[in-house]
């Protein structure tokens, strides 16, 4: 009986630290896709872009991002995961339903992301020419449509639900939990408009992580 509840608390010192270095490595991971797949292929760019995308540079560069995206998924799995054990049967069920949903749509999304860029990186055209308009322009859009329309909406309100989650349970101090509202409006009203905004997800990712793994230290 003792050595099972002495693996029990073990176990609960060790979910946050987990928690915050799958959340430190994702942050990370997103931030160099964000910014790869952004000097890749930029927003906004037209025939001239596509035809500078014949850069073997570039295109290695895109070719990293997509490599690291899903790493970055699985790391944002185990992330939610290990955030979920630490909270326990305290969480509420219908925040934590949308935290988890939230996430997991986010993960989708992201793949569909890559997929969507890997598109523009494969579009048939012979090497060293740059790609057809047509075909550049519909890859990029839809790229930068799921990741701002989509991907930058389900993180917003993974950020969102996870700030009302800490801050019912106490396990969030509140600075934490007003930076995670402003993150939250931000990636909801301001990502699809302003470039790198985007960035903010991976910046909080960030800061929420070092503070678990500070706090996890601390419980040590």
């Amino acid at each position: 009986m003792a050595g099972s509840q002495e693996t029990g608390a073990a176990e609960a010192l060790r979910t946050p630290r987990a928690a915050g270095l799958a959340g430190v490595v994702f942050a990370l991971l997103l931030a160099t896709v964000i910014v790869l797949v952004r000097l890749g292929i930029p927003q906004g760019a037209h025939v001239v872009t596509a035809r500078g995308f014949t850069d073997s540079g570039r295109r290695a560069a895109l070719r990293a991002a997509l490599a690291l995206v899903p790493f970055a998924g699985i790391f944002f799995l185990w992330f939610i995961g290990a955030v979920r054990a630490h909270v326990g049967t305290a969480e509420d069920k219908f925040l934590a339903t949308v935290f988890l949903g939230s996430g997991l749509v986010f993960t989708a999304t992201l793949f569909g992301v890559g997929a969507a860029a890997g598109a523009v990186l494969d579009v048939a055209h012979p090497s060293g020419t740059a790609p057809p308009p047509a075909s550049w322009d519909f890859g990029r859009h839809f790229a930068y449509l799921l990741l701002m329309e989509y991907a930058m909406r389900m993180a917003a309100v993974f950020v969102c639900s996870l700030s009302v989650l800490g801050h019912r349970l106490g396990v969030l101090p509140r600075p934490l939990t007003l930076l995670g509202f402003v993150t939250a409006v931000t990636l909801l009203f301001a990502s699809s408009n302003v470039p790198w905004a985007e960035l903010v997800f991976p910046a909080w990712s960030l800061v929420l992580s070092g503070y678990i793994l500070v706090v996890g230290g601390r419980v040590r």
